[in-house]
């Protein structure tokens, strides 16, 4: 039976952030010129990122994401995959990725057992990805994506970033992207999560009006019921078209949030917008039990009052979560750190 939290909130799914390292540094995440790096010799090795897969695992948590940073600038990322998928009670391991590597990497990653990806796409112009990511590869991303179908894939899922002035304007030509390849796109509400030191509430577009938008090009809209606590509402159109909208912005589900997120060194965070994390390297490398461990855990979830997302939904006056010297100082706080 899974653990559960003050709000009753069950352990289920378990967000491992591989590296806090980027070949991209997008306007949403990392906007800045200077980061502070996690000290190599703190990042956990592929076998203790297994070990503590494998202790989540016996306290209910039985889907794995894998991110970063961007989780292929891992070396043996197949080998960790193949180790995730050999524990009792998993029963998905996925990957987020911007792309960039997944041309290369897809046919291991398949080999090794991984079940599905999700792929960034924030546009298809490539002078405004560049403007974006500080990166002129585009076509890397577009490659990846027709690498992972090719290598046996189900249909990668796509997650758009929507920031009003910048690229709100491709809704539909983004939506029509993905319903050619018969792909499944997410748009997401802009954050102000940590990294996200641009932000401000003007440039959220709002669920309401990218529903007017796919409508008005598309047809009518069907809300699609839940069935999972996935974070995306999902809706269909005519011809059975599906995409999603994750409002975690205007419209908090923290509710029904069943996520923590492990970072590259060990630190467990049971909410995005948590301020401290728990340190799990330090008693599995003194040699703590997995029953220890486990121990360790549960107590953490129980007392997991967290509703980050709608705290911040509420506060009077909104701005950025982190400054840059805040964020220097403590890159934990950092979304590149900590997994999206």
């Amino acid at each position: 039976m899974p653990s559960t939290d003050q709000h009753g909130r069950p352990l289920k799914s378990l967000r491992i952030s591989v590296t806090d390292r980027c070949n991209l540094r997008c306007r949403y995440c990392m906007p800045e010129a200077h980061y502070t790096w996690l000290p190599r010799a703190e990042i956990l090795d592929l076998e203790e990122i297994a070990q503590l897969a494998r202790v989540f695992a016996g306290l209910g948590v039985d889907k794995l994401r894998l991110t970063g940073g961007e989780p292929l600038l891992r070396r043996g990322i197949p080998d960790l995959v193949r180790m995730l998928k050999e524990i009792p009670g998993i029963r998905e391991v996925a990957l987020t990725t911007n792309g960039i590597l997944l041309a290369e990497a897809a046919p291991a990653l398949r080999k090794a057992g991984l079940d599905r990806i999700t792929v960034s796409l924030d546009t298809l112009d490539p002078q405004r990805f560049l403007a974006l990511t500080q990166q002129d590869r585009l076509g890397s991303t577009l490659e990846g994506i027709r690498a992972a179908v090719d290598a046996g894939f189900p249909p990668p899922k796509l997650d758009t970033v929507l920031i009003r002035g910048t690229n709100e304007d491709e809704i539909e030509g983004l939506l029509q992207f993905a319903f050619d390849r018969g792909l499944e796109l997410r748009f997401i509400e802009y954050m102000d999560v940590g990294g996200a030191t641009q932000w401000d509430g003007s440039k959220v577009v709002p669920q309401r009006e990218i529903l007017q938008r796919v409508a008005e090009r598309f047809g009518a809209v069907q809300a699609l019921p839940k069935t999972d606590s996935a974070p995306a509402d999902r809706f269909a159109l005519p011809g059975g078209k599906v995409f999603g909208i994750i409002a975690s912005t205007t419209q908090p589900f923290c509710g029904g949030c069943d996520r923590s997120r492990l970072t590259a060194d060990g630190k467990w965070f049971l909410c995005l917008y948590a301020p401290e994390g728990l340190d799990l390297r330090e008693p599995l490398r003194a040699g703590r039990t997995p029953e220890e461990l486990r121990a360790l855990i549960s107590e953490g979830w129980s007392l997991r009052s967290d509703r980050g997302a709608e705290e911040r939904k509420r506060a009077r006056d909104r701005g950025p979560l982190a400054g840059p010297d805040t964020l220097r100082k403590n890159p934990h706080l950092e979304m590149h750190t900590r997994g999206g």
